[in-house]
């Protein structure tokens, strides 16, 4: 398995909305910057997996780096690869287009990468709302499931203002590829609280999170991690958010109707609740008994997985940027 992760709002809880905001995040020193709540330890249970990969993609600036690796390394992260946007490089050049490119950038990295991958390697993704995320992740998926016809992304691209040079280059790439839908999940963090009815349009292969316990929940319905990891990402919450069962158990509940976990996960849960002891998970332990307590109770009702259905990407693009736009202008209060 192979994961990437988008760092802004999916990883660190950045601000960016306002000039002032982006010139706080520019002197940020790593000690400074704040983890998304159970994101890190989310990432040291995968990295506990053995995973062939963990790449780290994101539009900060090449020139964040040091400091970026810097607060990665301070949360006991250890990655295979990370890419930033070498904005000033083409700045500098006179490139003002790519400075507004995010999907054509993103989805030129992540082919990139896919063509030093074993082609039988399935891959989970992270990002948020923030953005384009969803609508970028998704593309790429179905790019190399080959869902995509060529005239369509050709289109994408220019509607997304990719600068006209690049396009060759990652029209080849996409020649290039072994065509296989190896895209097993798309986790989306609600940063910006968009509505869940928004991602609908994208299937359950995308699955929106409200806090980190819900995607370890999914991989656990995966087989991606064990219960026990699963329930140290729900210790984490409680310890360092004051997560309630109440909230952890609505966590699942939530999933459950979505049908993003089923009564496999539900069950080796529960196993693994009954197997906790007081020294395995501190002070989290009495909020863990009464999930169990609650989980039990409560069993869940699951809904049904649906298909994958073809996606108008053309027309989506639009509508995903009308809906980040939206959600920022939520967050500086002008809607």
């Amino acid at each position: 398995m192979v994961y990437r992760w988008d760092l802004d709002k999916t990883y660190l809880r950045t601000d960016f909305d306002t000039l002032r905001d982006l010139l706080a995040r520019a002197v940020e020193r790593a000690s400074e910057k704040r983890t998304v709540p159970g994101a890190a330890a989310l990432l040291r249970e995968l990295r506990a997996t053995e995973p062939a990969g963990i790449y780290i993609l994101s539009g900060s600036p090449e020139q964040m780096r040091r400091v970026l690796e810097a607060k990665l390394r301070l949360d006991g992260i250890q990655w295979d690869g990370f890419t930033l946007k070498p904005s000033l490089r083409n700045l500098l050049r006179g490139r003002f287009r790519f400075l507004k490119d995010q999907v054509g950038f993103k989805l030129g990295a992540m082919l990139a990468l896919r063509e030093q991958l074993d082609a039988e390697l399935d891959e989970v993704l992270f990002g948020d709302d923030a953005e384009t995320d969803v609508f970028t992740y998704s593309l790429y998926a179905d790019v190399c499931a080959g869902r995509v016809p060529r005239d369509t992304l050709v289109e994408v691209l220019r509607q997304a203002a990719m600068a006209p040079q690049d396009v060759p280059e990652l029209l080849q790439r996409v020649d290039r590829l072994e065509l296989r839908d190896h895209c097993r999940r798309i986790f989306i963090h609600l940063d910006r609280i968009s509505s869940l009815d928004t991602f609908e349009a994208y299937g359950t292969r995308v699955c929106p999170f409200y806090n980190y316990f819900q995607p370890a929940l999914v991989l656990l319905e995966m087989d991606a991690i064990d219960a026990a990891a699963a329930l140290r990402v729900a210790a984490d919450l409680v310890i360092d958010q004051a997560f309630t069962a109440d909230a952890l158990a609505a966590s699942f509940q939530e999933l459950a109707h979505r049908g993003q976990v089923s009564k496999r996960a539900l069950g080796a849960l529960l196993d693994a609740l009954d197997a906790v002891d007081e020294t395995g998970f501190a002070t989290a332990t009495g909020t863990l008994f009464d999930l169990g307590d609650l989980l039990a109770r409560q069993g869940g009702q699951f809904a049904a997985v649906a298909p994958i259905e073809q996606l108008d990407y053309v027309a989506m693009l639009a509508r995903e940027r009308a809906r980040a736009h939206a959600a920022k202008r939520r967050v500086l209060g002008r809607s």
